[in-house]
């Protein structure tokens, strides 16, 4: 056998090799397409995250932006591959349904405005008008509770218009429960809840909905995650915290109510509004994904851990850059244990 037929066989198992080779890696990275749905708090975060992740994990997300309470149904209903709630489920709810619970982000919910006269992040507020405001105690933007607040305003005598989410939200839960803890009369007449009764003004389906109605109605007030405020350039109150400060919302104020907080080991979850710490944003939230236990064996349950493993541990300058606040190191340690239960459950075959 010539040197030229050697060389010419030599390169054909290499080029059968490399063939081999770059069908097995075309195979485990194979793209994986997986559903979510819930919480409008989150999806910027997911959005980014998908974005960031796909060209190492071969996972595409679809995220439907619907709302808490509907993101529960879906993934209870086994219709999405995971949920996402800023309102934490029950833990017998999630034994019932075979669902795992960790958060995944921290960030604020604001408060946004349109009156006329008044600049970007100049008006104050404190919790217990605020929760007037909402009420319809106080009906009018003049009012003396609130010119009290705002002695170097000019506030005009325009009706009070507050706007909060029609549909089931994770957001009007957070919101809902800050005001009962500021204001008694609240927490018992009204209370908190994806969905309550409003005892005043209108209402409307998510933040883009919110943020598009305070934008084009003057006197309105409504409540947003931070990013649709700074996206769509809506002015923002300062809200008086549990320390007395007037306080402006940002990550840095978030950062400070998430260290202030205390975290259930057990559950994961952590009251973030209200909080004692000083400089902290008083209304603050954990978004929540909702993993089935059920498919940890399948595809699409490889391909869910995968993109949160992913996100948890490299995710970290996305949730920054959209101005969320990762969640604190040890409880991301046990949420990364929660996962590696699940592969537990498929190696043994449940």
């Amino acid at each position: 056998m010539t040197h030229r037929m050697v060389r010419l066989r030599h390169g054909a198992r290499l080029g059968l090799l490399s063939a081999v080779l770059m069908a097995c890696g075309t195979q485990s990275l194979r793209a994986e397409d997986i559903t979510g749905a819930g919480s409008s708090f989150a999806a910027p975060l997911y959005q980014a995250w998908s974005a960031a992740s796909s060209s190492s994990t071969g996972v595409s997300v679809n995220y439907q932006t619907i709302g808490s309470g509907a993101g529960q149904n879906m993934v209870l209903a086994g219709t999405v591959d995971f949920g996402a709630s800023d309102a934490p489920m029950a833990p017998e709810k999630l034994d019932a349904g075979h669902l795992m619970q960790f958060p995944t982000g921290i960030g604020g919910i604001v408060v946004i405005v349109n009156v006329p006269g008044v600049p970007d992040g100049a008006l104050r507020l404190t919790g217990p008008v605020l929760s007037g405001l909402y009420d319809g105690t106080i009906s009018s933007w003049n009012d003396q509770r609130v010119a009290e607040l705002n002695p170097d305003l000019k506030l005009p005598d325009l009706p009070v218009a507050p706007l909060h989410r029609a549909d089931g939200s994770g957001t009007t839960f957070v919101f809902t429960d800050y005001l009962g803890r500021v204001s008694p009369t609240w927490g018992t007449s009204v209370g908190r809840g994806t969905s309550v009764d409003w005892p005043a003004g209108s209402g409307t389906r998510g933040n883009d909905g919110i943020a598009a109605y305070v934008a084009n109605t003057e006197g309105s007030i409504g409540y947003v995650e931070y990013a649709y405020a700074e996206r769509n350039h809506l002015p923002m109150v300062q809200l008086q915290n549990k320390a007395g400060d007037f306080v402006t919302a940002s990550a840095d104020s978030f950062a400070k109510a998430a260290e202030s907080a205390v975290w259930d080991e057990k559950t994961l979850t952590a009251a973030l509004s209200d909080t004692q710490g000083s400089g902290a944003w008083p209304i603050v939230t954990t978004t929540y994904v909702l993993v089935p236990r059920r498919s940890a064996g399948t595809e699409h349950g490889l391909a869910v851990r995968t993109f949160f493993r992913w996100g948890l541990t490299n995710g970290e300058a996305a949730s920054r850059k959209l101005d969320y606040v990762p969640v604190p190191a040890r409880v991301k340690t046990m949420a990364l244990g929660l996962l590696d239960q699940l592969e537990g459950q498929k190696a043994a075959g449940k």
